[in-house]
């Protein structure tokens, strides 16, 4: 995978999590340029206090000095980590990006001219304003699926006690010698079992599609959580290991290896250090930024502005609107209209004609629906977010739309989703395979969460979504040869069509056949 803009990443081997976390393995790691850490000239050795803690005594563990000392430097960790800064996003009023504003008004307008149309054909051909099957479905079982989410939720807690336990090395189990195992089957049963729960409830489409969303999400912060403390734990014992050095004089290669543990035990501030980090408000505020990848600390602005919240829950509910209308007027007569006329077709080439007539006339509204989902998640909902508790890096997106390939939007269309992948699928998987390898598990893995949740949707396993989300990486193969890759502006006209092309078959093929 390419390198995100904004964020950079360190490659890791023995310090991920897993078990082999030798001397040697991390000696040689002072010897690879992206991960050589940037030693101070000097350490003063009076300076054991981070001038917000009460110093130390002078019969302290050398663990302890370095952990103090890490508090004031500056480096690269060994984990893959993501960089996050105050930033905001492109649409924000305060961004720099306002060559397009103009742009983005328009669609709004063409939105409302859009519902006024529409409400003007339903009165004159039904004396309604709007029609109403789907709005239904939101009020249909709403307490459970509130309670259930509720409980899902909560259910993840799991993981702060279990990772206590592994770090107290209660039954002689810890991180490296299988509770990292341990966390891999909680996280599977944990997934089958809320992924069954909206089956077994009978619930609606749309509510089942929200809760296996929102499933997927916490299963990303649960497997993020888990890893990032269970390598926390692991450079700890490692740490403390190296306090047990009898020699008068420690070695420079102990010395420096202190260093880099210390560090890596450290929040990019100083403000805190591994485990004071394992608390429950620390874990509940995790659960609230908007972010799959967890750090010890993130940057802060300095307060809410509950006016600006107002504002995107408002345009949550606006964006809600507009999507059931869409999907009511434009999108579910036409399924329903070809769903009839296919059963009436008795051959092979008229069943191909419905299907290329459900899709042309399915083209404007996917692009529409697309574009407000793109604007409800991570512009509205992850911005809303972000400003209740504060968290600064609102960089949830990037310039997509000028993508001239599959993997530049995959980079970034969705960054949260794209850091996760590139720190625990990508990253782990390198240790241990090619590049070429790693990508392509990344896009499996990616590929088959797509179709988990389509099958949510069409409760039918067609494996449509799956197969054009893997073609992806030979198309992405042919756009990198040398004499098309400077042709951007026909890769970008390319990407849309497939982009809209796409959304409209996968839906017809996914409801037809």
């Amino acid at each position: 995978m390419a390198h995100t803009n904004g964020s950079t990443y360190t490659n890791f081997s023995s310090l991920n999590g897993h078990p082999g976390l030798s001397d040697e393995g991390l000696r040689s790691r002072r010897g690879d340029s992206h991960l050589k850490p940037e030693f101070p000239h000097h350490i003063d050795e009076d300076a054991l206090s981070s001038g917000r803690s009460t110093p130390l005594p002078q019969d302290a563990p050398p663990s302890m000095k370095s952990i103090h000392q890490a508090k004031k430097q500056k480096r690269r960790k060994l984990f893959p980590t993501v960089d996050y800064e105050e930033r905001v996003s492109h649409f924000d009023p305060q961004s720099k990006h306002h060559d397009f504003r103009g742009f983005f008004a328009l669609f709004w307008v063409g939105l409302f001219i859009m519902v006024l149309t529409t409400g003007a054909r339903n009165i004159k051909e039904t004396g309604r304003v709007f029609r109403t099957s789907i709005f239904s479905l939101f009020t249909d079982d709403i307490q459970g699926l509130a309670v259930s989410d509720l409980l899902m939720v909560a259910s993840t807690s799991l993981t702060l006690p279990l990772h206590k336990m592994w770090r107290a090395r209660s039954f002689g189990v810890g991180w490296g010698n299988g509770g990292y195992i341990c966390q891999y089957i909680l996280q599977f049963v944990w997934l089958t079992m809320w992924i069954y729960w909206p089956f077994a409830r009978g619930w609606v489409w749309t509510h089942q599609v929200f809760f296996t969303l929102h499933t997927l999400v916490l299963l990303m912060k649960m497997h993020s959580y888990a890893f990032y403390n269970g390598h926390l734990c692991e450079t700890e014992k490692k740490l403390h290991q190296l306090d047990k050095n009898t020699l008068s004089t420690e070695s420079k290669s102990d010395t420096a290896l202190r260093e880099v543990l210390a560090y890596e035990l450290t929040s990019p501030t100083g403000l805190t250090q591994y485990p004071r980090n394992l608390t429950w408000s620390n874990y509940l505020d995790y659960l609230l930024c908007p972010t799959l990848c967890y750090e010890i600390e993130y940057p802060r602005t300095p307060r809410v502005r509950w006016n600006i919240v107002a504002e995107k829950a408002a345009a949550v509910f606006g964006c809600v609107f507009l999507l059931t209308l869409t999907s009511e007027e434009f999108i579910a007569p036409v399924m329903r209209d070809a769903t009839a006329r296919l059963q009436e077709q008795h051959t092979i080439l008229d069943a191909l004609l419905v299907l290329g007539e459900s899709i042309n006339s399915l083209l404007f509204p996917f692009m529409v629906s697309f574009l407000l989902v793109f604007l409800v998640i991570f512009e509205y909902v992850l911005g809303a977010f972000a400003e209740i508790t504060r968290f600064a890096d609102r960089r949830f997106y990037s310039d997509w739309w000028n993508s001239c390939n599959w993997l530049e939007f995959s980079r970034e269309w969705n960054i949260p989703v794209h850091h996760w992948f590139k720190r625990h699928v990508y990253g782990a998987s390198r240790e241990h395979v090619s590049r070429t390898v790693a990508t392509f598990i990344t896009f499996l893995i990616s590929s088959i969460l797509h179709e988990l949740v389509l099958f949510c949707l069409v409760k039918k396993v067609r494996g449509y979504g799956f197969v054009c989300q893997m073609l992806q990486l030979p198309i992405v193969m042919f756009q990198s040869l040398p004499w098309l890759s400077r042709q951007r502006t026909l890769l970008n006209c390319f990407f849309w069509i497939s982009m809209i092309l796409g959304l409209s078959t996968n839906c017809a093929l996914y409801v037809l056949f």
